[in-house]
């Protein structure tokens, strides 16, 4: 008979931590969520998890496995075990969390961490208490899918930022997808609270990894989500910031020459005095590795005039 071995991360809620070892019976058909209810209700008792609706509706049950995270209910035993090539699976909570015991991880941190995007409608004047607010179905759809979010955390737990974070400033990208909703709503009376406030929060941090939009159990396009507010911070005038100076110098970069100019892009981003400061030692090495060439200048790809085209395409849609 065929048997996964699960080795649980274990922790008694104090001090002592552990690996417990189940091997379970495989049958077909079941769900993450089926072996841990199987390893709960047959083998072991203490063991502690979180689960509720069993239908991809909560998100109380996201947990990790061999280093991924995935929504227990929703995810298929076989195509974990398919997608890993092992039947040992390594179950542990989620990343990014602090862990009160076993797999149940604190969620309180984190909602406190959410006020600071003011994760409410503050209404605008356009609508009364007893009409309500009227909103076409072009404006639903704006924020529709971030609205499908289930705070399931398993974004926050793939998130590379989130690993590499010293202190505990970054956004998690479930919280930036909370902004977007509310800046994107059409009966929000100031969305530039929220874009002021994911702004001085380390927004441009972000990597564009894209392990959030891959992980999510709802599909939401997080790493879009987030390039918009970025956009949009810029176009309330904030573009003095280091992210901002950044995507100007690719911008522009790209649509001169076709090509990134690397030798002075630190300097566009950082300035001159401190890019020599913090970067130089670093250029010498890669100059030495022949990696970078300071005296080189770019020259124009072949095409350039096809690039600047769709850079006035593009920018002629914007202004429309």
């Amino acid at each position: 008979m065929r048997t996964i071995t699960c080795r649980v991360q274990r922790y008694d809620g104090k001090s002592k931590r552990w690996i417990e070892e189940y091997k379970i019976p495989y049958e077909k058909g079941m769900t993450l969520l089926t072996v841990l209810t199987t390893i709960k209700e047959e083998y072991d008792q203490s063991f502690t998890y979180t689960s509720a609706c069993r239908a991809a509706i909560c998100g109380s049950c996201a947990v990790q496995i061999n280093g991924q995270a995935f929504l227990a209910c929703k995810t298929p035993l076989d195509d974990v075990l398919e997608a890993l090539m092992t039947d040992t699976l390594f179950f542990e909570p989620l990343a990014s969390f602090e862990v009160i015991r076993d797999l149940v991880v604190d969620w309180e941190p984190k909602f406190e961490k959410m006020k600071k995007i003011k994760p409410w409608l503050n209404p605008s004047s356009d609508g009364s208490r007893e009409e309500g607010f009227i909103q076409s179905e072009r404006d639903f759809h704006k924020i529709n899918a971030a609205s499908d979010c289930i705070l399931c955390g398993v974004c926050s737990s793939s998130c590379s930022v989130l690993e590499s974070s010293s202190d505990d400033s970054y956004l998690d990208p479930f919280i930036l997808n909370k902004a977007f909703r509310f800046v994107m709503d059409s009966r929000t009376a100031n969305p530039e609270e929220h874009l002021r406030a994911v702004l001085d929060n380390d927004l441009w941090k972000c990597v564009h990894c894209m392990e959030c939009v891959t992980k999510c159990p709802k599909e939401i396009d997080l790493t879009s989500e987030i390039a918009s507010l970025r956009s949009m911070t810029m176009e309330m005038g904030e573009t003095k910031n280091l992210g901002a100076r950044h995507a100007y110098a690719f911008y522009n970069d790209i649509k001169n020459k076709g090509r990134l100019n690397e030798a002075t892009l630190p300097m566009k981003t950082e300035g001159v005095f401190t890019t020599m400061k913090k970067r130089v030692p670093l250029a010498m090495r890669m100059m030495a590795k022949g990696k970078i060439n300071p005296l080189e200048i770019p020259k124009e790809v072949e095409g350039i005039e096809d690039v600047r085209k769709i850079y006035a395409y593009v920018q002629q849609g914007v202004q429309e």
